[in-house]
């Protein structure tokens, strides 16, 4: 190395780090102690170097050279990885073990009281694993336990932590669920569904095929009191219970909040079947323009059980977004809202009419949409200008330009679109000018109270200006009285809708009313 530069042996970057601390011991007089890493120039091999560099003074006090000394520690540093390793990792799966799990679990519980999300434990058993040690060795039940931990790592997200426990007990730590309970147990089932469902499938152990099973005990944060250990605990206990229940069973710790997502998962799986068997129906409520004449009608889903009877769209439709099943309803109502399209067609005095259904946000990124819709258009022939597709302003709040890109895709083919609910989310007039729209409505919220509050009116008011400003059509919607639609009226609205106008009503029954009906009242 005698005679020899730093740019003989690291690259430019390297030797500018290094000019830099010569800088600060030699201008400022600094002592610099830096870890570093560098790769030689004929080696592949990285090495860790622990460098100090101190100033050299005169005995006036003024630096006038350095002197640099570099330890090579890069075994030292291999094994305190190798220790970090075996105490925070599990050797057979190098999973996090209990240990860092816990340590995970308790930074999780503090975030919460700086973020609103809940979160929660999965205590996950493997089902006769004794049994399997006990017949075929340990060795094959490790092959197992690898495997496992394996298909668990798939269901992780970024801010996931998986962990073993201890023997063949997995944890799966979910930190960043919905903040309502309810909202954040129907996730946690979900997932334990998929867990569950995974862990079904075939092993291979010994080149034959193993089926195993699991049991799973789900703790909320909200139930544990902000307390690590707490939440083992309940998890222990619900996973406990869902052993006694059977295998490939999940229970939670909290009764009501398991009655509850037993019934959210039993109606999850009979809205599943009624999309797949056409069991639902689609309703029509009229849109009414100012002059008295019908301009159009909003398609509502509508679920007759075979034994519950009528289910509100309140009670599936939010089980529907959380379950990705908003995806196949959504096709379904457009399906049939093309076929409702095309049969009005072939009707003198329903042909000029729009129907008007909603595009979830969840519905319209699917990467298939624009097709989709473009496809059913065709297929059934109709006038494309007849279909209305209300989007809401929470669609707006991630990936706008995409959003808007779909949009004008769509508008070109003649759709038009309506922005759903305006005034309650969180639309900025920036992107709003940019939309393809043909019409802003009125959320009914506003609507309600328009009679009796000062605020609702000044709202109102501001997005029928706002709406013709930017040469948009406005409706209004929920409105339920004379005195509502008069006041609208007064204000400019353009049209409406709501059960003074007339309720949802099956498409049979609505047809023959708006067939038979003058041309404007």
């Amino acid at each position: 190395m005698l005679g020899r530069q730093d740019a003989d042996f690291l690259d430019a970057e390297e030797v500018a780090l290094l000019r830099s601390h010569d800088a600060r011991v030699i201008e400022q007089g600094e002592r610099v102690a830096v870890e570093e890493r560098f790769r030689g120039a004929n080696s592949s091999d990285e090495r860790i170097y622990y460098s100090v560099k101190l100033p050299l003074r005169d005995d006036t006090g003024a630096v006038y050279a350095l002197c640099g000394i570099s330890t090579d520690i890069t075994d030292y540093r291999q094994i305190q990885d190798q220790l970090h390793q075996l105490a925070y990792y599990d050797p057979l799966t190098s999973l996090p073990n209990r240990r860092l799990l816990l340590e995970r679990l308790r930074e999780s519980l503090a975030e919460r009281t700086h973020v609103r999300n809940d979160g929660a434990l999965m205590l996950i058993d493997l089902n006769n694993f004794k049994q399997l040690n006990d017949t075929l060795g340990h060795a094959v039940g490790d092959q197992l336990l690898e495997q496992v931990g394996e298909r668990l790592k798939h269901h992780l997200h970024s801010t996931d932590t998986l962990a073993r426990l201890s023997g063949d007990e997995f944890v799966l730590l979910l930190p960043h669920l919905h903040p309502d309970a309810q909202e954040a147990a129907l996730q946690a089932h979900h997932m334990t569904q998929r867990v569950l469902d995974d862990l079904a499938q075939p092993f291979q152990l010994q080149n034959s095929d193993y089926l195993a099973s699991a049991c799973i005990g789900v703790a909320l944060f909200s139930d544990s009191g902000m307390d690590a250990d707490t939440l083992l605990r309940n998890a222990d206990l619900a996973l406990t219970e869902a052993k006694l229940s059977g295998r490939n069973t999940h229970r939670f710790f909290n009764p009501s909040m398991q009655v509850e997502v037993n019934r959210r998962s039993q109606l999850e799986t009979a809205l599943r079947l009624a999309i797949a068997h056409n069991d639902l129906q689609l309703f029509i409520q009229p849109q009414w323009h100012q002059d008295g004449s019908v301009i159009g009608a909003e398609a509502l889903v509508r679920w007759p059980h075979k034994e519950k009877g009528w289910i509100s769209p309140g009670d599936f439709i939010p089980i529907a977004e959380t379950s990705g099943l908003i995806v196949p309803l959504g096709e379904w109502v457009l399906e049939q809202a093309c076929v409702t399209l095309a049969r009005w067609q072939t009707i003198p005095a329903l042909a000029s009419l729009v129907l008007a259904i909603n595009i979830s946000p969840r519905q319209f990124r699917h990467n298939d949409f624009v097709n989709q819709v473009e496809n059913c258009v065709t297929r059934h022939r109709i006038d494309p200008s007849r279909l209305e597709l209300e989007i809401t302003e929470s669609l707006l709040i991630d990936d706008v330009e995409q959003t808007i890109a779909r949009m004008n895709q769509l508008r070109q083919h003649g759709i038009r679109f309506s922005l759903d609910d305006f005034g309650t989310g969180y639309a900025s007039l920036g992107y709003l000018k940019r939309l393809p729209l043909f019409q802003l409505k009125i959320d009914q919220s506003f609507v309600r109270d328009l009679l009796t509050d000062s605020n609702d009116e000044a709202i109102v008011r501001t997005i029928i200006a706002l709406g013709h400003g930017m040469d948009l059509a406005v409706i209004a919607e929920g409105v339920e009285t004379a005195e509502q639609a008069d006041h609208l009226r007064k204000l400019g609205c353009d049209s409406f809708q709501g059960y003074f106008f007339g309720r949802p009503a099956a498409i049979p029954e609505w047809e023959g009313k708006l067939a038979d009906r003058p041309a404007a009242l």
